[in-house]
């Protein structure tokens, strides 16, 4: 898709029509309440809209919808085909409105409308695509028995799910959790973030247009006290996936244990170790990667490359590069193609990473902000990984910069983290490369690159960073399901008689 100018994308955005209320039983409804709160362009400070904010009220009509749902089979029952070719017609619709996602996406995150056109609203389609494709080819198994005895294990949906979202990935995050909770067949109680509202509730909208039944798809707009919590402690939730911080999602372990003992899964925070050796290949190339790791959607990003971890040798060349690739990040409008950094996401998280760069003692590039909205990509260093900056995960776009002077040193202090989502390596050294993936304690480790790898992959943490299951992938579709052995006896009566 080619790209607009920022004045046919402010067009588009002026005239959109945003959703505002709550998604339940397959319409809109305002909250219970009649409360409502704004949205808010985090760029502009605009007001875009009076939000539904939903209670606990809601979340128990939500429930009693997508639980009826559930259990008459309207969806669950389906044959895996049918559910396949509604995920389909989803995707479609989506592609065919994916300008109008694009632009909704960001004004309402702060997003650039690179991102949202060329990567989020893309891989979006994507997901539900290949999750689709995949609720046919996923078999059931038969397990080893005696003549006499067949022993099958099943899957069956889990049920209702709770879906609760991170504000950083609106839409890619809401396609990593319906895409494999609807292939598998159970209902959703779906709890955007507060600060991202739009674009779940015009999915939703899409989903019953695709022919998704009604009460299978539900989205509750409100805050974490008001929706997040009653869906976490709610007796007839049979499962939650959540996206967020680390403080949050521990939470919801507590509610389940304190409520019906509903399964749980987490991805949570990181502190993301890129560890580039002395023996690296191309540091021009290398500063480019670790420049995307650590400024793509603005720092944003539970994955990204936040800490570097550089051998004494290379370090001052490699940061020389990253300065001057870091320079074509640019801050600016978000609606603007040509702008690499947009807002962040609220004047409250905008603060935060402030409190941040105040505790920066050596600034190498950056540092400034702009307009109480913009952060400019920003390199530190730090005096050893103990620093308040090398530690706690600041989802901004600043990169802490710890030199070491040895490969063991450079992995201990990878691993010298409460977190293990993701990490990269680079070195040109093959056994260098396959000893350091293996002892970096995180869910993904990528050799001379930076990424998550793909939807073929899961992904997901280690240690504070995750809990009980990944997203991408077929193991996606392991958390959304629960297994039942069906164990049959063959034996005839004559014969058990004789014996």
């Amino acid at each position: 898709m080619d790209l607009l100018t920022r004045e046919e994308y402010e067009a588009i955005a002026k005239g959109l029509n945003l959703p505002a209320n709550a998604f339940i039983d397959g319409t809109f409804r305002p909250a219970a309440s009649g409360n409502t709160f704004e949205s808010v362009n985090p760029a502009t400070g605009e007001k875009l809209a009076d939000i539904a904010a939903c209670g606990a009220e809601d979340v128990d009509f939500a429930v009693e919808k997508a639980r009826e749902a559930f259990e008459d089979g309207r969806w669950s029952r389906l044959h895996p085909s049918e559910r396949k070719e509604v995920l389909i017609r989803l995707a479609k619709l989506i592609k065919r409105n994916a300008r109008e996602l694009a632009v909704m996406e960001s004004i309402d995150s702060g997003k650039t409308i690179l991102d949202c056109e060329t990567v989020d609203v893309p891989e979006t389609i994507h997901c539900l695509t290949w999750h689709a494709e995949a609720i046919d080819k996923i078999y059931d198994q038969v397990a080893p028995a005696s003549d006499d005895h067949i022993a099958m294990v099943l899957r069956e949906p889990i049920g209702v799910v709770g879906l609760v979202l991170p504000w950083n990935f609106p839409l890619l995050m809401l396609a990593w959790k319906i895409g494999p909770a609807l292939a598998a067949g159970c209902s959703l109680v779906v709890k955007p973030a507060a600060e991202t509202t739009l674009t779940a509730l015009r999915i939703a909208e899409l989903a019953i247009e695709a022919g998704l039944p009604r009460g299978v798809f539900n989205v509750l707009p409100g805050g974490g006290a008001e929706v997040g919590e009653p869906i976490g402690r709610h007796m007839d939730i049979d499962m939650v996936s959540f996206t967020g911080s680390t403080v949050t999602g521990k939470r919801f372990l507590g509610y389940a244990a304190e409520s019906n003992a509903k399964e749980v899964v987490l991805e949570m925070g990181g502190k993301n170790p890129c560890v580039v050796l002395d023996d690296a290949e191309n540091l021009d190339r290398v500063a480019q990667h670790v420049v995307n790791g650590a400024f793509w959607n603005m720092g944003e990003n539970c994955s990204a490359s936040s800490r570097l971890i550089v051998h004494k040798g290379v370090k001052a060349e490699l940061l020389d590069r990253i300065a001057h690739h870091a320079r074509e990040w640019n801050v600016g409008a978000p609606l603007d193609p040509e702008v690499r950094m947009g807002a962040l996401v609220s004047k409250a998280h905008f603060e935060k990473v402030c409190s941040y760069l105040d505790k920066a003692e050596t600034v190498v590039l950056g540092g400034k902000t702009h307009d109480g909205t913009h952060v400019e990509a920003t390199v530190v260093e730090v005096d050893g990984n103990d620093h308040t900056l090398a530690r706690e995960e600041i989802f901004g776009p600043v990169l802490s910069v710890v030199t070491v002077s040895s490969f063991d040193e450079a992995i201990a202090v990878a691993n010298d983290t409460d977190y293990g989502l993701a990490a990269s390596l680079f070195t040109a050294n093959v056994k260098r490369a396959i000893r350091g993936a293996r002892a970096i304690r995180a869910g993904t480790v990528t050799v001379n690159s930076f990424g998550e790898g793909d939807i073929s992959t899961p992904f997901g943490g280690y240690k504070q960073s995750g809990f009980g299951g990944r997203d991408n992938s077929v193991h996606a579709h392991d958390q959304y399901t629960q297994l039942k052995t069906l164990w049959i006896d063959l034996a005839d009566d004559e014969d058990e008689a004789v014996a």
